[in-house]
């Protein structure tokens, strides 16, 4: 993996971190502090990108509703081809629990 090369303590604190947060809001307030909104903005958007292609967009398409380069699109797929599964194993699991919030009863 390219980020062993960072491993060590502020990584690991920074990932303790993240870890910690108990829902959305948590997150927004956290990331908030933490990065630039145009950093949020490149980090959500490359998740984006990850789930059109897994849903088999076309790049011009991604293009076209992301406004992410054809560099990053690129990026994205190698990752999803190549990489370590991560962008798969995320999207699974927000779908799933898309899924199970869909299916529960709602109780008054």
């Amino acid at each position: 993996m390219q980020i062993d090369k960072l491993r060590g303590r502020e990584l690991d604190q920074l990932f303790k971190a993240i870890l910690s947060l108990r829902d959305v809001e948590e997150c927004y307030r956290f990331f908030d502090d933490l990065c630039t909104v145009n950093e949020i903005q490149a980090l959500a958007q490359r998740l984006e990108v990850a789930r059109m292609l897994r849903e088999g967009y076309t790049y011009h398409k991604i293009e076209t509703e992301t406004g992410a380069s054809t560099a990053t699109i690129s990026r994205v797929k190698r990752c999803l081809n190549y990489g370590n599964d991560a962008y798969a194993m995320a999207l699974d699991r927000i779908k799933e629990e898309e899924r199970q919030e869909a299916s529960e009863p709602i109780i008054d």
